[in-house]
């Protein structure tokens, strides 16, 4: 299977979702650079979905390796 947009896309990245100043911040830590900020936490996680497609997108373009997310459980 070819690893493609759609593919990363549907994997559980690890989001870390904080307030930050008058807003929220959040980021995906397996994807350095993956950070959106935004009034509210639906606002913040929405924006971060299309960060995420954009930085996957470019990713691709570029042959970069592309982190999976991280497997905590045991």
């Amino acid at each position: 299977m070819a690893k493609d947009l759609k593919y990363y896309m549907g994997l559980p990245y690890t989001i870390r979702l904080k307030p930050y100043l008058d807003g929220w911040y959040a980021e995906i830590e397996e994807l350095p650079g993956c950070i959106a900020a935004g009034d509210t936490q639906m606002e913040v996680l929405e924006i971060l979905e299309e960060a995420k497609e954009s930085w996957l997108m470019v990713s691709l373009e570029d042959g970069v390796v592309i982190p999976e997310p991280i497997d905590d459980i045991e």
